[in-house]
């Protein structure tokens, strides 16, 4: 499949936006998350701001981008049009949660209702993003997306980058904030989530290239065209000579010693820099800010990396009417 840049930028805009106001929301909800204005005004509007932006990024795809608003319409057998509906359902307690913050004072705690409005908001961003994923995964067309690892990699990514998204946040935050946010400049079970998602998310996304390595081939020549009991289909000459719009999106190849490098470079900045920049953190306290901001520049281009081969390895069957062997 061929890259498109909108789609890149939605889903690691948007997955960074609903893994940011995801943990934000659990950790309102449980208790974990001290009030304040910056700590929890900050990552809810920086949150807000990067899913808005992922979500117009993913309107530059379409045909027709003032026709978006008919995709809600089919929310009863499209994951796209329930990832739509649920994306805007998620606004509400997000504004909800913006709105208790106000009305009370830091140090009377999280009421009730700011509770519940950060248990809705972490439920509609996980909702979120496994419509996503599930727009991908659905596609039996496409082998290498049709697997049970891509929903658990999209929801772990997200959780992933929020947090280094709240770790910058948190680490600006400094000295100067509440003694919850400790002296690293992030509560400890924030930097527990950090480590944990991207040891898991390194760990899936391990499997899911093996998966698509070792995976057999599920659609050929033969039996796309049911002769296959008829021996070997060859076709006669090409559809046609030149270019189209299936061969130009649905057509695009990637080397493997390409992917393998990608691959490599993926692992790389997306979680071993960040990783080693979090226990750097640990030992040079004072450069926390610095730290988090070059774990979260190295993650993101990393996680950018990681999404472009997720589509650029991807191949659609349609690639068997243009000459492939075997899909």
């Amino acid at each position: 499949m061929h890259p498109a840049l909108s789609v890149l930028f939605f889903t690691t805009l948007s997955g960074a936006g609903y893994g940011l106001l995801g943990l934000l929301g659990a950790g309102v909800a449980l208790g974990l998350w001290p009030p304040g204005l910056w700590q929890t005004g900050a990552p809810l509007l920086l949150g807000t701001v990067l899913v808005s932006l992922g979500l117009l990024a993913s309107t530059a795809h379409l045909g027709q981008p003032l026709r978006a608003w008919r995709a809600f319409s089919q929310w009863r057998s499209s994951w796209l049009s329930r990832e739509g509906v649920a994306a805007v359902l998620t606004y509400l307690p997000a504004l909800a949660l913006g709105v208790c913050m106000l009305r009370h004072e830091p140090e009377a705690g999280w009421t009730l209702p700011s509770r519940i409005a950060g248990a809705l908001l972490a439920l509609g961003a996980v909702v979120t993003v496994f419509c996503t994923a599930r727009i991908y995964s659905s596609l039996r067309t496409i082998p290498a997306w049709h697997n049970a690892w891509v929903a658990p990699a999209y929801l772990l990514l997200a959780a992933y980058t929020g947090g280094l998204w709240l770790w910058l946040l948190a680490a600006l935050a400094g000295r100067d904030a509440a003694l919850d946010w400790q002296h690293l400049g992030l509560p400890p079970w924030l930097l527990a989530a950090i480590v944990a998602a991207a040891m898991l998310a390194a760990a899936i996304k391990l499997l899911y290239w093996r998966h698509v390595d070792g995976a057999a081939p599920r659609s050929s020549a033969e039996s796309a065209t049911g002769l296959g009991r008829y021996g070997e289909v060859l076709a006669f000459e090409r559809p046609h000579t030149e270019q189209n719009y299936l061969t130009q999106e649905m057509g695009f190849v990637l080397a493997r010693r390409h992917a393998a490098k990608l691959r490599a470079l993926s692992l790389a900045l997306g979680f071993a820099a960040p990783l080693a920049c979090v226990v750097a953190a640990l030992a040079f306290l004072a450069l926390s800010p610095a730290l988090a901001l070059l774990s979260l520049l190295l993650g993101s281009v990393g996680i950018f990396v990681e999404r472009w081969l997720f589509f650029a390895e991807a191949r659609h069957v349609v690639n068997l009417y243009y000459g492939a062997r075997r899909i």
